[in-house]
C-alpha cells in the first residue's frame, strides 16, 4: 500500500494519542479538538481495515496492530526530526561566524562595540576564540582572524584594522605619582611589562632617556593583564592606545608624561587567500573595518 500525502494528518494524530495514550491529551499537543484526534485515528483505522485502540470508560489502549504502526511511527517521526534537526543546524552554522582574536584587543575593543553589531545584525552568531596559539585556517576552522604583526603572512589575505601608540599609565591614586614630571621621573616607580616585541626600552629610547637602568617588577603575557596590575597600583604600565582605551576613560588609569611612540607592528584582520568568504563573516569583516574609520 502506497503512503499518500493525504494520511499524514491521520498519523500524526494517531502517534501523538498513542504516546499519551489519550486523545485529548494529544489534541492539547496539536492544537485541535479531541474529535478531530478521533476523527483522525477513525478514518485511518477505516483504512487500514484494523481497530488500532480499544476505547473503554476509562480511556484508550493500544491494540496488538496499534502498537505496531505506534513503534514504527515514532522511529519514522525521530528520524525525521533529526534530518530537520541537521539540516537547521546547517542552515543556522551560514549565520555563525567564528574568529580567533587577541584576549586583550577582545576584552577593551571587540567586546564594548558588539552591542552595535548585535543590534544591526541579530541575525548572525559570533563564537570568539582567544587562545594564545595561531589558529589554523583549516576546514571548519576560524572564518576571521585578528593579528598584531607586520601584515604578511603566507596564505593569508591581510586587512590593516589600525596602528597604535605606547604609552605609559599608571592608577591615578598610586603612591609616588605626585612626583612625575618628565619621562625620567618614570624610573622611579615600580614598571610592569608584558610579553610585546616592543617594551620599555623602547619607549624610554624613543622619550630621550638614554642609558635607562630599570627594574621590571612584573611581567605578564597578556597586556591586558599588565593594565589591571597597573589599576591596582602596582606599577606603571607600558600601554598599547587601543587596549589602555576603556581604563583611560573610566578612571581606573592616567596617561603619565612622555610621548606616544608609534607600535612598529598593526592590527590586521585575516582569512585564508583561498577561501572565499561567507557572507556572514563579510558583514562582520565590513563591520571592524567600519569602526576605525
Amino acid at each position: 500500500m502506497a503512503l499518500r500525502s493525504d494520511w499524514l494528518p491521520a498519523l500524526a494524530a494517531f502517534e501523538s494519542a498513542a504516546r499519551h495514550q489519550n486523545f485529548a491529551h494529544a489534541a492539547e499537543e496539536l492544537h485541535l479538538t479531541a474529535s478531530a484526534v478521533s476523527h483522525h485515528v477513525r478514518k485511518l483505522e477505516d483504512r487500514l481495515g484494523v481497530a488500532l485502540f480499544q476505547r473503554h470508560a476509562r480511556g484508550v489502549s493500544l491494540t496488538a496492530e496499534g502498537r505496531q504502526l505506534a513503534d514504527a511511527a515514532s522511529d519514522a517521526l525521530t528520524d525525521l526530526d533529526g534530518v530537520l534537526g541537521e539540516l537547521k543546524a546547517g542552515r543556522d552554522d551560514d549565520r555563525r561566524v567564528r574568529i580567533t582574536t587577541l584576549h586583550s584587543l577582545t576584552y577593551t575593543w571587540l567586546v564594548p562595540r558588539l552591542p552595535t553589531f548585535s543590534a544591526a545584525h541579530p541575525d548572525i552568531h559570533l563564537t570568539v576564540d582567544t587562545e594564545i596559539a595561531l589558529a589554523r585556517f583549516d576546514d571548519g576552522g576560524p572564518d576571521l582572524g585578528i593579528r598584531h604583526g607586520p601584515g604578511h603572512w603566507p596564505g593569508l589575505t591581510a586587512h590593516r584594522l589600525m596602528d597604535d601608540t605606547l604609552f605609559p599609565v599608571a592608577a591615578p591614586d598610586m603612591p609616588g605619582l605626585e612626583k612625575v614630571a618628565t619621562p625620567a621621573d618614570v624610573l622611579a616607580l615600580p614598571l610592569i611589562a608584558d610579553l610585546s616585541r616592543q617594551g620599555w626600552h623602547d619607549w624610554f629610547r624613543q622619550a630621550g632617556v638614554h642609558g635607562a637602568k630599570f627594574d621590571e617588577r612584573l611581567v605578564f603575557s597578556d597586556a591586558t593583564d599588565a593594565l589591571n596590575a597597573a589599576s591596582f597600583g602596582l606599577g606603571v604600565a607600558l600601554a598599547r592606545g587601543c587596549v589602555a582605551a576603556p581604563y583611560l576613560d573610566g578612571g581606573r588609569l592616567v596617561r603619565l608624561p612622555g610621548p606616544a611612540v608609534a607600535t612598529r607592528w598593526s592590527y590586521y584582520v585575516v582569512y585564508p587567500a583561498h577561501r572565499r568568504l561567507r557572507s556572514a563573516a563579510r558583514t562582520f569583516l565590513d563591520w571592524m573595518l567600519a569602526q576605525v574609520e
